[in-house]
């Protein structure tokens, strides 16, 4: 009796023991898992994270130049009145990384002046984006159309070859400055009005062979024979108000162009 109640307690203890070490299993096999999946879990998400960051686009770093003569620097205003530093800060509203790089345009340089003084400048800015505003004074000293469209042309070609995106160059007509109260004099019994409109015409042909956008200013400039505000007090030039304008009407071709 004693034997078999002796034998009875060491399978009892047996039992429990070998139950005690079931149970230890399976909170183990239980548990682990569970971990596992956690650490899974935390490295799927943070690799997701980091993917997402990556595929978010860069702001890309927009360098602007511009080649031009008084239209361009902001002759009747300021140089922070131009429409090219009005359109650097319109843009930069818009979210883009913009700055006005080189802008070496002078009152009363024609294409060749341009050529000569202006065009070493934008290569050395190494822009990617640029305006091309330029022609008034080739027709007011008297340049031929023919003179007009080899130096106009060989002007785009040589701005183009500096750009990596070849559709970054935006072209913008000549004003109509017949309107303005002392632009008749500059006239030389010519008219003004149709001889700007041939040189517009040589601009756009040029820069549309090369695929280029055009904003044509000339029939917006003509409110200046309407509104004396939009005329600086030079009689001639444009003022602030005018050159805020002409930036309103070029801002939208720029920003198709730059997103």
């Amino acid at each position: 009796m004693n034997g078999a109640t002796g034998t009875n307690d060491i399978e009892g203890k047996a039992t429990r023991v070998g139950a005690s070490e079931r149970g230890q299993r399976v909170s183990f096999n239980t548990n682990e898992p569970r971990r596992v999946s956690k650490f899974v879990l935390i490295g799927v998400y943070s690799w997701l994270c980091l993917a997402i960051a990556m595929a978010q686009p860069k702001n890309e770093k927009i360098r602007y130049a511009v080649i031009g003569d008084s239209y361009s620097c902001g002759e009747g205003a300021t140089p922070k009145e131009s429409w090219p530093a009005l359109l650097t800060q319109h843009l930069k509203s818009q979210g883009l990384d913009v700055d006005l790089v080189s802008n070496p345009s002078r009152t009363g340089w024609t294409t060749k002046d341009a050529i000569d003084k202006e065009l070493p400048k934008f290569v050395g800015s190494n822009p990617n984006f640029a305006t091309l505003l330029l022609g008034v004074n080739d027709w007011v000293q008297g340049i031929d159309e023919i003179t007009f469209r080899n130096r106009f042309s060989y002007l785009l070609d040589q701005m183009l070859a500096v750009l990596s995106n070849k559709k970054r160059l935006l072209v913008v007509t000549i004003p109509d400055f017949g309107v303005t109260p002392t632009g008749p004099k500059y006239s030389r019994g010519r008219n003004i009005h149709e001889g700007i409109r041939q040189f517009n015409q040589i601009v756009t042909e040029e820069a549309r062979k090369r695929g280029l956008e055009v904003v044509d200013i000339f029939p917006l400039s003509k409110k200046m024979g309407e509104d004396k505000s939009l005329v600086a007090k030079d009689g001639l030039h444009p003022s602030a108000k005018a050159y805020a304008e002409w930036e309103k009407l070029i801002f939208p071709a720029a920003l198709d162009l730059l997103r």
